[in-house]
């Protein structure tokens, strides 16, 4: 790894450990003994149960790059150091309780058991209802809901000027609804036998791009008094080549990582029968023999770790696991060069972390 990429992973390490702790005072904030900022309901379990959860997850961790890109967004054109632009703070906190809302609202489409190393909020609703089915999943919806409120309520109760609380507000509001309609499409894809590129960089798009990169970049600028109207068009090209290639290394994680790493366990994608960019190549590749292989475990929850490392043999074999990482790298270029065009216009520290973000997005392990 060479010291630009090291440098840019080193500026993204210090945003986390700085947010890690604000985060954390942020849920404590909402719940304080002597009147806490939100007004749950005084009488039953359930409502701060529901927060308590929201509140685990979140502070699970995660990459947290949408904090390093939105503290980055406002370095490229703040006259001051980014940490003290107000409202950064409580930017992040709304990017990462969004990313909160659709991680829930993801493991109950997926059925999904772990995330971030522990338990998914629905399976942890599962296992204290084991008899109630019905209940925990209305109970793991609503907390998905309340992550999301919460995530437009932390910029509009803070103390930001109420033009630009209600702008950063709509930047996030935007970015979950277009994340609604992208895990809509995510979820018409899996009738497609073999999507095409169109189909999966749409579902990229709308369900991970505009809220993961996209957002991050516009609140960011925001929070620093840009106007986002000459930037908008370069900025939606930058993220679209950075998600593409970041989504097309975690379908490759999906088959191809380690589990420890990735905090869960590999072979969803597979398991669930979603048609990924990965699974995709897969089918198109693979001989009969192959493809009777794939088509057997392709949506068997059941389907054993031997058959998977069957199937990693056979993308092997035909090389699918080093096209697809070819695909990655492309695109992860092609946001290299976008960003290497803002040079001589911003801030040249905050352009070098863009412009070897990607490089790194295409080589991490979870």
């Amino acid at each position: 790894m060479n010291d630009t990429i090291t440098a840019a992973l080193r500026r993204a390490a210090d945003h986390q450990r700085g947010f890690e702790a604000r985060f954390a005072e942020y849920f404590a904030t909402l719940t304080e003994p002597a009147g806490g900022a939100l007004d749950l309901p005084p009488n039953g379990a359930f409502p701060a149960r529901a927060l308590e959860l929201v509140r685990e997850l979140s502070l699970r961790g995660g990459k947290r790059l949408r904090v390093a890109l939105l503290h980055e967004a406002a370095a490229l054109v703040a006259e001051e150091r980014e940490q003290q632009v107000p409202g950064l703070a409580e930017a992040a906190i709304s990017v990462e309780l969004l990313q909160t809302h659709g991680l829930i609202h993801d493991d109950i489409i997926d059925d999904a058991p772990v995330r971030r190393g522990g338990p998914s909020t629905y399976y942890a609703y599962r296992r204290e209802f084991p008899d109630r089915p019905d209940t925990a999943l209305a109970l793991a919806v609503l907390a998905g809901d309340l992550a999301a409120f919460l995530s437009v309520r932390v910029l509009l109760a803070g103390a930001l000027p109420p033009d630009r609380a209600l702008a950063m507000a709509a930047v996030v509001t935007d970015a979950g609804a277009t994340t609604v309609g992208g895990q809509l499409l995510d979820l018409e894809r899996d009738f497609h036998p073999a999507p095409e590129p169109g189909l999966l960089h749409a579902v990229t798009e709308y369900k991970s791009t505009r809220y993961s990169v996209l957002a991050p970049l516009r609140l960011g600028l925001l929070a620093a008094g840009a106007d986002l109207a000459p930037h908008d068009t370069e900025l939606r090209a930058y993220a679209t080549a950075v998600g593409i290639a970041n989504q097309i290394h975690d379908d490759w994680l999906d088959l191809f990582g380690d589990p420890d790493a990735l905090g869960k366990p590999v072979g969803s994608d597979i398991r669930s029968g979603r048609r990924t960019y990965l699974v995709s190549a897969l089918l198109a590749a693979v001989d009969p023999a192959g493809r009777a292989v794939l088509d057997a475990a392709l949506g068997n929850p059941d389907c054993t770790d031997e058959e998977l490392d069957r199937i990693c043999r056979i993308a092997r074999d035909h090389g699918v696991d080093r096209a697809v990482r070819r695909v990655a790298e492309r695109h992860a270029r092609q946001a290299a060069t976008r960003a290497a065009g803002w040079h001589g216009r911003w801030r040249p520290e905050a352009v070098a972390f863009f412009e070897h973000l990607p490089a790194w997005s295409v080589a991490r392990d979870r």
